[in-house]
């Protein structure tokens, strides 16, 4: 969808074809900010064809600010995205503020801090990202839908539309199959704890690409040796993934490695209590002991605790569940995100 560039105050570059985090962060935060009045347009493939967007044929009319202001907002979510706004500002001299987005937890190269150093404004999605940032940044946390991310009127007809056992309990761990996201943590838990709990299922949602169909298959052969294969179940990627959220009494974020990370988000948005490595945002996310529980990244004997007591007690799902959707509620709404990345696009397009 095509729209008049002379009202257009800020242009969201995508330069990645490949389905990422970032891809589903512009997704979803771009028609948010636009019913909110921000004017913002995409630049770039592998988005969907709904979303606003500008053609390359279209950068000479930048220019010219849009109607009644003197500049527009580029904004970055990667160093291929940061370049080109430097070139267009800097060296083609239009009329641009840039503003760059960073998920990332480890020290910068030399290339990157340069980039970030001749950003206008930076914005950090957690304090640990910031951290890592040699200059002053702006902190919003990542937000997601309610409406479409919602607790289950009716759980056990949630589970029965699934093809689930409604009189079971289900724990999950969604997301890519892979040992970054630490799939075989959670399996290997389960291994562990489904005996001693008949009543529990666990659920693996997620798809593993090319490159990690070898590491799923050896789970799966795992869980078929300990004669799990009924308990511990691999049921692939899908687009109702709010759909199995509903379904489930307990959510699992095993990562070791993690930029931010929605899934805690959606599981407790779902009145899900969740259980997470301390890897990411998940720290800033979750509240300990209220919420779900914070465990040790990458320590199979640290989740199978975090775990367990949930396992045992229906009770302290549900409790901590109710204060999971409370805490969503107020804190990590998409339309608070967008709001907030919205006043730093108001300063910039303000000073001029």
């Amino acid at each position: 969808m095509t729209r008049d560039l002379a009202q257009v105050e800020v242009i969201a570059p995508h330069f990645k074809r490949r389905l990422s985090g970032v891809t589903s962060t512009v997704i979803q935060l771009v028609p948010v900010q636009n019913s909110l009045g921000q004017k913002v347009v995409t630049f770039g493939p592998g988005l969907p064809s709904h979303l606003p967007s500008m053609s390359a044929a279209d950068l000479w009319r930048l220019w010219r600010p849009p109607v009644g202001r003197r500049c527009r907002v580029w904004h970055a979510r990667r160093n291929i995205e940061m370049l080109p706004g430097i070139l267009l500002r800097d060296v083609l001299r239009m009329p641009l503020k840039l503003v760059f987005t960073s998920a990332s937890q480890r020290r910068h190269t030399g290339w990157t801090k340069w980039l970030i150093s001749k950003m206008d404004r930076v914005i950090a999605v957690c304090q640990k990202t910031a951290s890592y940032l040699e200059r002053e940044s702006t902190v919003i946390l990542h937000g997601i839908d309610l409406e479409r991310f919602s607790p289950a009127g009716d759980k056990a007809a949630a589970k029965q539309a699934l093809g689930l056992d409604p009189a079971r309990r289900h724990v999950g761990c969604f997301g890519r199959v892979r040992h970054q996201k630490g799939t075989d943590l959670f399996v290997d838990a389960m291994i562990r704890l489904l005996p001693d709990h008949p009543d529990w299922v666990a659920v693996v949602a997620g798809r593993a690409t090319a490159k990690h169909v070898a590491f799923e298959d050896e789970l799966k052969a795992k869980v078929k040796t300990a004669g799990l294969g009924d308990r511990i179940l691999f049921v692939g990627e899908h687009t109702n993934i709010n759909d199995w959220y509903r379904a489930l009494d307990l959510f699992v974020a095993p990562q070791r490695w993690e930029g931010f990370g929605l899934t805690p988000l959606e599981a407790m948005a779902s009145a899900v209590p969740v259980i997470a490595a301390d890897v990411g945002a998940f720290a800033e996310l979750i509240l300990d002991g209220e919420t779900g529980r914070m465990v040790e990244r990458g320590s199979l004997d640290s989740f199978v605790d975090g775990i367990t007591p949930y396992l045992a007690d229906q009770t302290l799902c549900r409790e901590h569940g109710a204060h999971a959707l409370a805490h969503m509620r107020a804190h990590f709404s998409i339309e608070r995100e967008a709001k907030a990345i919205g006043e730093v696009y108001a300063d910039l397009l303000d000073a001029g």
